[in-house]
Order: structure tokens, then C-alpha cells, then sequence
């Protein structure tokens, strides 16, 4: 499949998105997200894709926000639609995603573009990442997912500064509140990826699957974690692969998953 604002790369089952609008600093579009959507969907349904790579190109933003001006003159109307839509082909798609998915944050995430490295199941930046929501500072908030995101990782008074006050942190701010997981250098940052990318690799793609929906329902409003957690933990015990991780175990072997 062509693309016309994204890369797409695939290796040693890891796939790299990355988004390829450098004149824009990145920024995500109507077109950007359909293709992110699109690509995700892909690397997603190919069995041999364990590990998904968002990232952006150059070294100046991973993505600097939402091309402003597609929706400056919108009606109250079409812009919830805008952050309807927005949050369920792409943001809320790839948070529920079963395939792990890494943001490579390699500068500017702001916005839309924070939102979507949020959307990520977890982040690592280079130590010129700087993040922030200024949403305010245009009269309009995150409409992506990033007043109920931001919250949920870096805790509620320490999002609400940053969402009004429309300003940004650094990466080792980032880093010490939990917004990422590792700070390195630029020319680093994907390989550093791809190191933890191949860890998770090791470990059974079903189960890996089965815990992202755990994690993620306890954050969905009316639904009970727990009661996520037992169910699928019963499933994995019909799955090939735990039969293959338990047998590997007592033969004192290393395992190899089937992903199935």
C-alpha cells in the first residue's frame, strides 16, 4: 500500500510507522490520520508484525499538533464530529490495538501529537522531546483523548497545569512524572525501540494481547479490571502458546511461541 504522509517499514518483525510531513513539522491531517489508521490496521493483522514503531521524520518533531487549518472555521457541530472521529479511527484505535505499540518521540509532541504518543502503550524520547497540550492557548482543549489521558499517567493536578497553562516539559520532566519510560540521544532513539522492542518479543503474542485489554479496561468507565483480568487469564490457558511457555518451562528450554 502507497502512502502519501507516512513510511512504513517492516524488519525482524517489528514494523516503523513513520510520519512523513517534515515542511509541517508533521502535523496530522485528515489524509495523515485515514493513513496511520490504514497502517496500523495492516501491520496489526500480519501475524509475522509483533511490535509496532510510531515515530516521525527528521529530528525536529515526532509531531508538532493538528494541521489548524482544516478545522479553524468548523461549526460547533462538525468539530465534535471532528473529535469523534478522530478518536475512533486513530487515537482510541491504537490504544485498543492487540499488537504493542512504541511512540518514538524524537522532538516536538505537542497537541495531537502528544495525544497520539499517549495513545501509544508506552513512550521513549530523545532527550530534545518536548511535550505539552496548548490546546487552550487557541480558545479550543484536547480533543483527542488527551484530558482523560494525560491524567491517567502523570496524575490530575500535574495535567491540569500543564493543559491550562498550554505550556511544555522536557524529556527528563517527562521521564520523572512517568509520561515516558526512557530518555536517550536522538541518533539512539530508535534503537533503543527496537532493544526493548525485541525483549517483548521473546515474550507470547497472545498473552502479550490478552494483557493490553486487562490494563486497558480498567480504565474504561463500567467496566470491572479484575473482571478482565480473570477472563482472559482463563483464555490464555487455551491458547497454543501456553502450552508451548509451560512445556518450554519444565523441560528448561527456551520457549517458541507459535502466536496462536
Amino acid at each position: 500500500m502507497s502512502y502519501e504522509n507516512i513510511l512504513v517499514h517492516t524488519e525482524n518483525g517489528i514494523g516503523t510507522i513513520t510520519i512523513n510531513r517534515p515542511k509541517k513539522l508533521n502535523a496530522l491531517n485528515k489524509v495523515t490520520i485515514q493513513e496511520l489508521h490504514n497502517a496500523f490496521t495492516t501491520l496489526n493483522n500480519d501475524p509475522s508484525t509483533k511490535v509496532i514503531i510510531i515515530t516521525g521524520s527528521g529530528e525536529k518533531a515526532f509531531v508538532a499538533g493538528a494541521d489548524i487549518s482544516e478545522f479553524a472555521n468548523f461549526s460547533v457541530e462538525q468539530g465534535a464530529e471532528l473529535a469523534r472521529n478522530g478518536q475512533e479511527i486513530l487515537f482510541d484505535y491504537v490504544a485498543n490495538l492487540s499488537t504493542p505499540v512504541i511512540a518514538a518521540v524524537n522532538g516536538f509532541a505537542l497537541g495531537g501529537g502528544l495525544e497520539l504518543a499517549m495513545a501509544a502503550h508506552f513512550r521513549i524520547a530523545s532527550h530534545t522531546a518536548k511535550m505539552g497540550l496548548p490546546e487552550v492557548s487557541l480558545g479550543v482543549i484536547p480533543g483527542y483523548g488527551g484530558t482523560q489521558r494525560l491524567p491517567q499517567l502523570i496524575g490530575k493536578g500535574k495535567a491540569m497545569e500543564l493543559i491550562m497553562t498550554a505550556g511544555m516539559m522536557d524529556a527528563q520532566e517527562a521521564l520523572a512524572c512517568g509520561l515516558v519510560n526512557h530518555v536517550t540521544a536522538p541518533e539512539e532513539l530508535l534503537d533503543l525501540a527496537k532493544k526493548i522492542a525485541s525483549k517483548i518479543m521473546r515474550n507470547s503474542s497472545v498473552a502479550i494481547a490478552h494483557a493490553i485489554k486487562a490494563v486497558n479496561d480498567n480504565y474504561t468507565d463500567g467496566v470491572n479490571g479484575y473482571e478482565t483480568e480473570i477472563t482472559q487469564f482463563g483464555v490464555c490457558f487455551g491458547t497454543e502458546d501456553f502450552k508451548e511457555g509451560t512445556t518450554a518451562f519444565l523441560e528448561k528450554r527456551k520457549a517458541n511461541f507459535p502466536g496462536k
